[in-house]
């Protein structure tokens, strides 16, 4: 095994007096959180972009001297009978002569919200509503500005501004819980990461969207209460429950299919898909050609995509592309497609790392853009002027990110100059970028830079979170890789107390999370929890070293790295948390019989697998959220990792089979209106542990919360426990 070396050493130096403890409650009020630059929108001149300011005004910056160039709307001067005192949101039309203005938005599930929106004619200030019908959904410009497609009760509707906004509704066969079109189903929104399911073709005369049939979905229920933050008045008396569409893996998911709407003709057709029953479609592209709607089709073992040009006027498709790749294609491929006029630009791990390729709207593959045993983390853009192309990735290091530029020549210029995590928003002619970076001792800082890597000027540098971190107790962060008994090289981060001495032995806390293809361990600001580890510095407050460390599965480092848990889910990354435990017990500053761990979600079971993987090496641990068997969460996420129940035996190794070997000290908490991971994977858990006549362990449940565990005090009582629980078991 290799020493613990340091690539980062002080964050602040360490005095040999005491400074100042952080609180808890300041910690999780965000006194020392950072700001972004969020909501920049770049404009089609290529010198600005516009900004929501305080909810009240919509305000365009020079990108190059970032002074304000102007106002595009104001709540104060907005003519019509409409009044608005603020504003959520807004979306520009893509001539930039009308803006939708999104308010009283409500969140449905992760990615998904209704809003009224509202259409502002920018030269004449006017301000009309979208819709009188009903809050609205998926509000979808046409490319030539002149129409509006939005969602409701699962129903498709079509706004023109050059009829006087009339609206006709295009689909009546949205039914909740049965029918849903141009809008994802449940489980496409969270695990095929989209919110959207309806576009325009290029030359504004056809509407395309994917309709779910979820009829033959099994539905889901668990009750809600009165409660508080958030209350449900209505169920003072008697408990209400929330019930819908959510299948398991191996249960039935919707039936999809890709239909179309000739806008002048009112003529609807189906797309002739010849796909499998069971086949998903994740996404929709309009392309420059009006001819051709790409399709994406993926099996149900997700380890083929195919991409087929459907012409939505005859309703053939052709295949065009297919992409194969052992054992499953990550969700990282379809999220970076990126469509340009007379082609697109396509992710793939076929040589084993994520990679850009180049084609043409027939399939032909006209060159690998990028290729090395790096990863390509985002895709940013094409410039059909110059032939180049805008990305960042992973090849300096699996722990940093950078800024590149490849040309048409394959010359590749590193554009970022800040070694740590950088991610970038491009001016749309490639001219300026917003490059927003940090590493682990250095507050997020955005600025915005030339074409050349050149930064023009900084517009946060969150200079003043040292500022006020300066004089507390904060210990150092520090980079160690080690190699387990395995033959396999880890990585990780380390944060010992302010007073730290290598004489004393230290209890530790570990925490991660280990889903497949996540990683923790980078070199950014806000590695661990809160933001600057500032939970794990509270943490070494009471006395403990922190440490996280990804193991087999996680991201950064290839598919062969990523993707060797394929059918077997938690029993490799158990063994590489128990190593690591193993691993820091043979440090001189580590007490061998305090080493304790602690995850949410994903990490709440990795948890509960490594404190029930037979070698007891963990005095205590907190599961939040945990799924505790993988039978009972969605089919999408479940079965790319795991194939189904019936195809896999690799099921019946789940934290519920391994209870009996549980292992320390136990506390779990869990939200009982927990949509995604639903409360019932820690009610069979602990039934398990009742029956196997554990002892050991604690339950936490939260009424009306969802997976996040938030609202009123709830943040602040779950890491109270948390902290106490260690405390309790520990010292």
């Amino acid at each position: 095994m290799k020493k613990l070396f340091s690539l980062a050493l002080l964050f602040i130096t360490a005095s040999a007096f005491a400074g100042e403890d952080l609180q808890l409650r300041d910690i999780l009020d965000g006194v020392y959180g950072t700001r972004g630059v969020y909501g920049i929108n770049p404009l089609n001149d290529g010198e600005s972009y516009s900004m929501l300011k305080d909810g009240k005004k919509i305000i365009t910056y020079s990108f190059k001297t970032g002074q304000e160039t102007g106002t595009l709307f104001d709540v104060a001067t907005t003519k019509g009978k409409t009044r608005l005192d603020k504003i959520d949101g807004y979306i520009m039309s893509p001539d930039e002569k009308n803006i939708l203005i999104l308010t009283n938005s409500k969140s449905i599930y992760r990615r998904s919200y209704t809003a009224v929106y509202y259409i502002y004619n920018v030269r004449n200030k006017t301000l009309q509503p979208l819709s009188d019908g009903g809050a609205q959904e998926c509000a979808t410009w046409s490319p030539d500005g002149n129409m509006v497609a939005f969602v409701r009760n699962g129903n498709i509707f079509l706004v023109k501004l050059l009829f006087n906004n009339s609206e006709s509704q295009i689909t009546k066969d949205g039914e909740y819980n049965k029918i849903i079109n141009g809008k994802p189903d449940w489980v496409y929104e969270e695990e095929f990461v989209t919110d959207k399911s309806l576009c325009f073709s290029a030359d504004n005369t056809m509407l395309m969207w994917i309709r779910y049939d979820e009829s033959e979905v099994p539905m889901y229920s668990f009750p809600m209460f009165k409660g508080t933050y958030p209350e449900f008045p209505e169920n003072a008396e008697y408990p209400g429950e929330y019930t819908y569409k959510y299948p398991v893996a191996g249960a039935k998911n919707s039936k999809v299919s890709v239909h179309s709407f000739d806008i002048k003709s009112h003529v609807t057709r189906q797309m002739k898909l010849e796909i499998g029953e069971e086949d998903y479609i994740p996404r929709i592209f309009a392309t420059s050609d009006p001819t051709k709607l790409a399709i994406f089709t993926m099996n149900r073992h997700q380890d083929r995509l195919d991409v087929y040009m459907a012409n939505p006027r005859s309703s053939e498709c052709k295949m065009v592309l297919r992409d194969e790749v052992a054992p499953y294609i990550t969700e990282d491929m379809y999220n970076s497609i990126t469509f340009f006029n007379g082609g697109f630009v396509f992710c793939s791990e076929r040589d084993g790392f994520n990679h850009l390729y180049q084609y043409d709207l027939n399939g032909t593959l006209k060159k690998q853009v990028t290729s090395g045993q790096f990863e390509i983390i985002t895709f940013y853009g094409f410039d059909p002027a110059s032939g180049s192309f805008y990305y960042s990735s992973n090849a300096e290091s699996p722990l940093c990110s950078a800024i590149y530029k490849t040309d048409k020549s394959g010359k590749v210029t590193k554009l970022s100059q800040h070694t740590g995590t950088n991610s970038a928003i491009f001016s749309k002619n490639f001219k300026y970028f917003v490059n927003t970076y940090s590493d682990i001792n250095t507050p997020t800082v955005t600025q915005v830079c030339d074409e050349k890597g050149k930064t023009l000027r900084v517009l946060e540098d969150n200079k003043d979170v040292l500022e006020k971190l300066q004089g507390k107790n904060l210990g150092t962060k520090e980079f160690f890789t080690f190699t387990t008994s395995e033959g396999v090289t880890l990585n990780g981060f380390i944060i010992k107390p302010w007073n730290f001495d290598p004489n004393k032995k230290y209890p530790v806390i570990m925490n991660q999370y280990g889903g497949p293809g996540s990683q923790e361990v980078k070199n950014h600001w806000n590695i661990g929890n809160c933001g600057g580890a500032l939970l794990e510095q509270y943490f070494g407050e009471h006395g403990y070293i922190s440490v996280c460390v990804d193991g087999r599965g996680t991201g950064g480092r290839g598919a062969a790295f990523e993707k060797v848990t394929y059918l077997k889910l938690g029993q490799l990354e158990a063994k590489d948390q128990v190593e690591t435990a193993l691993y820091l017990a043979t440090l001189p500053y580590v007490d061998a019989n305090r080493i304790g761990i602690w995850g949410w979600s994903f990490g709440g079971f990795n948890t509960l697998m490594s404190m029930s993987e037979g070698r007891p090496v963990f005095r205590a641990g907190v599961a939040v959220a945990p799924p505790t068997c993988w039978r009972y969460y969605d089919s999408v996420y479940t079965e790319r990792f795991m194939r189904t129940p019936k195809e896999n035996s690799g099921y019946d190794q789940s934290a519920i089979s391994r209870a009996p070997q549980l292992s320390g000290e136990l506390l779990l908490c869990h939200g009982m209106a927990d949509d995604n991971v639903h409360f019932r994977n820690t009610a069979e858990y602990v039934e398990a542990l009742v029956q196997a006549n554990k002892t050991n362990f604690k339950q936490l449940c939260f009424t009306n919360r969802n997976h996040f565990l938030v609202g009123g005090n709830t943040r602040m009582f779950l890491y109270t426990n948390i902290i106490n629980w260690f405390d309790e078991k520990m010292k």
